[in-house]
């Protein structure tokens, strides 16, 4: 059955919709670039895999440790702060790039990492929810994954410009200051925080839910929440995991070189993403969200294991489109977790940003698999991640 047409933001929110959804293509930017620096730093450093992969996990550990923090700050301090705060972190953690770069330090880098990730999880706890309550419940997902989308440009662009600068022509790891693109970047965030000082968001009041004795209902006995915090740690594992080793696996496969792969990755893989969410977006307007998140588990599981099945090119065309099914699962589970929950929303918006910590296990993992066998039977860390994701797309839709 065909979902009646609603509006996907109400009128009066459409100015904070947009200065919010500006925000998403920074993240986007943040997290991208890291897959270039994950080849860059093996090679110029003369690290592992395993080792390289400490740079998403540092970064994701910022989320672990500041999702609760970042939560109890927005739920006292309000939306605005949140997203101000976020923003100066995620700019000083930027410009911590200058002095990594002047010692060549891989700690600096991983500390500078650090801070961009506490950054990030406020402007994602603040943000994320917020866009979920700029219009009515039935287009949550649709808004979410429509704002989303331009988390995807970001992704689109990093890779690019960073792949030309650290990259020379034949695909090795040039002599490029990996501390331009971030200095650039943490300018830019900067004076997005300044914007951000001086405007007014509207602040969204929940209601306290209660049992038919009156007592108020804990975060805690949602069960789709606790099913859907799981779902969004195996996405966060399975995604990232991915985006890490890309650039090691089809050059392993000797498909291409390092330079041709972050290009491949950037206008492939990444915008297939971009071009999956908006998609999503206006699907979800027609049909129902857990429906949506089914058919694209699905497919994350189906192209994943063509993948693992090294059928040449075959698998690249797969794991390419596994990113257009992949898109949509963030924003939609977070929106569905979030479902009826009132008064809990930014206190539960805190722990589903703890799950991005999924890019701490997902990538040491990965690492680990391929370093002790081949690059192509890492891929059962993603796959397996995918199949959580799969078994929560079936029961929301059986209860929904």
């Amino acid at each position: 059955m065909k979902q009646k047409r609603i509006p996907l933001v109400g009128e009066q929110y459409l100015v904070p919709f947009i200065l919010i959804t500006s925000l998403f293509f920074l993240w986007g930017f943040a997290h991208a670039i890291l897959d270039v620096l994950n080849k860059h730093f093996q090679e110029l450093l003369s690290i592992s895999k395993a080792h390289s992969a400490f740079i998403q996990v540092t970064m994701y550990m910022g989320y672990f440790v500041m999702a609760i923090p970042a939560g109890l700050f927005i739920s006292r301090f309000g939306y605005r702060r949140g997203v101000v705060f976020g923003l100066l972190l995620y700019g000083v953690g930027s410009l911590l790039f200058i002095p990594g770069q002047f010692y060549l330090s891989f700690n600096l880098f991983l500390f500078a990492l650090f801070v961009i990730g506490c950054g990030l999880t406020f402007l994602e706890t603040a943000a994320n929810p917020y866009a979920t309550e700029l219009g009515a419940k039935e287009t949550a997902a649709s808004r979410l994954n429509f704002a989303q989308s331009f988390n995807g440009l970001g992704c689109i662009c990093a890779p690019v410009l960073a792949g030309l600068l650290l990259f020379s022509e034949d695909g090795t790891s040039g002599e490029g200051n990996v501390a331009l693109p971030y200095v650039c970047m943490g300018v830019v965030v900067l004076l997005v925080a300044v914007i951000f000082t001086k405007i007014k968001l509207p602040e969204i009041e929940h209601k306290v839910e209660v049992d038919k004795e009156g007592n108020r209902v804990g975060l805690w006995s949602h069960h789709l929440f606790i099913f859907g915090l799981i779902a969004l740690f195996a996405y966060e594992v399975g995604e990232i995991s991915i985006n890490s080793f890309f650039i090691n696996y089809v050059v392993e496969q000797g498909w291409m070189n390092a330079r041709d792969a972050s290009l491949v990755l950037s206008f492939g893989g990444l915008g297939l993403f971009m071009l999956g969410r908006f998609a999503g977006s206006w699907i979800m307007g027609r049909v129902r969200a857990e429906k949506m998140l089914l058919v694209c588990a699905t497919g994350t599981v189906v192209t994943t294991l063509v993948v693992l099945l090294d059928v040449g090119m075959a698998s690249l065309v797969a794991l390419l489109c596994g990113y257009a099914f992949e898109a949509i699962m963030f924003p939609t589970i977070f929106a569905l977790s979030l479902r009826g929950l009132g008064s809990h929303t930014k206190r539960a918006s805190s722990f589903l940003m703890m799950s991005p910590v999924g890019g701490v296990v997902g990538p040491l993992l990965m690492g680990v698999v391929a370093d002790y066998t081949t690059m192509v039977m890492a891929f059962t860390v993603p796959l397996a991640a995918y199949c959580v994701v799969w078994c929560y797309a079936r029961k929301i839709v059986s209860v929904s």
